[in-house]
């Protein structure tokens, strides 16, 4: 395909996401009338070069994908968030700020997880939270609405680990090293399953014991790889494809993400090879599966060939799976 055909279909998706707001993969590959594989390869592009932008939240695996100045269209894709989600959305949506230390902990947990819509920023030492809609500028500590006093409340010192996390997460280039994450417990050995795994544990002095043998921790060897492993590094090698990460290795199966040169650029395929006289449809099933809840076209290799049965899977699902031979 031709630089000019190229860009011609990249202003195509910016010009759909502009006049359409924010949109999954499968209607921008019908506007352009390019199939998905492809389309997959130019959003990426388009991602890179940050002409766009995509949502943390996902609709059906795949996230969202705008241009910048159409956030406020994001709001549309709230009813694909889970119940809990839903719920602190609508709760902030209404208030349109929330002091943390005041919502519920289930709700504090989901106000985490929707960070397409939930922002925040620390006011005289509360974390507060906004919806994405609204300027910081437009908080007035008189004005919020109070909630209702939280069943379950964290012990202060806890909420500030939690604070600095945040900021952490936000300051990448501040972050410290994180300690370890534990369950919390209260008094009476019932935590609830909210406050599970998001505080970290605070170190705590241990005794160490001068006439105990220290074990050496054992160094795990790396496994050789077999002789149908060595044979598919050097099909990929000769067909001058590039192995980006080794997933794993067994004597007759190897998996690794291949980048492979096309006309439209670099494609990322979750690749795997198989040492089998014939690949059935349910191999090519569990493939594409794993490929696309990634997501990622699909490719495997194998030294036999395709069952009578799964040819009419290849050519049905042509555009996010190939098959090769090792010859």
């Amino acid at each position: 395909m031709a630089t000019k055909d190229t860009m011609e279909i990249k202003n195509k998706i910016v010009e759909f996401l502009q006049n359409n707001g924010p949109n999954l993969p499968i209607p921008i590959s019908k506007h352009i009338q390019v199939d998905s594989l492809f389309t997959s390869a130019f959003l990426s592009e388009l991602l890179s070069n940050k002409q766009i932008r995509i949502t943390n939240m996902k609709v059906g695996g795949s996230p969202v994908y705008y241009v910048p100045g159409t956030e406020p269209e994001l709001e549309k894709f709230s009813e694909y968030l889970k119940s809990k989600e839903k719920e602190a959305y609508e709760l902030l949506k209404e208030n349109k700020f929330l002091t943390d230390s005041k919502q519920h902990p289930a709700i504090r947990i989901a106000l985490r997880s929707i960070k397409d819509f939930a922002k925040f920023f620390e006011k005289e030492g509360q974390l507060i939270w906004r919806y994405f809609l609204n300027p910081e500028s437009e908080y007035n500590i008189k004005q919020e609405i109070p909630q209702p006093e939280p069943k379950e409340q964290l012990p202060k010192s806890l909420i500030s680990n939690v604070q600095e996390k945040l900021k952490e997460e936000n300051n990448p280039s501040e972050k410290k090293e994180e300690p370890q994450e534990v369950i919390i417990k209260k008094e009476n050995n019932n935590p609830p399953k909210e406050l599970q795994r998001i505080i970290p544990q605070e170190e705590k002095p241990t005794f160490i014991n001068p006439l105990a043998k220290k074990e050496e921790p054992k160094k795990s060897k790396e496994k050789p790889k077999s002789e149908f492993c060595q044979k598919v590094i050097q099909f990929i090698e000769k067909n001058n494809w590039e192995i980006l990460e080794e997933i794993n290795h067994k004597a007759k199966e190897y998996n690794c993400l291949t980048q492979i040169n096309s006309d439209l650029g670099p494609i990322i395929f979750k690749t795997q090879a198989k040492d089998k006289k014939t690949i059935s449809e349910t191999d090519l099933e569990k493939l594409l599966g794993e490929a696309q809840s990634i997501p990622l076209p699909a490719l495997i290799i194998s030294t036999g060939d395709l069952q009578k049965k799964a040819v009419p899977f290849t050519e049905k699902y042509s555009s996010v799976i190939k098959f090769k031979k090792i010859e």
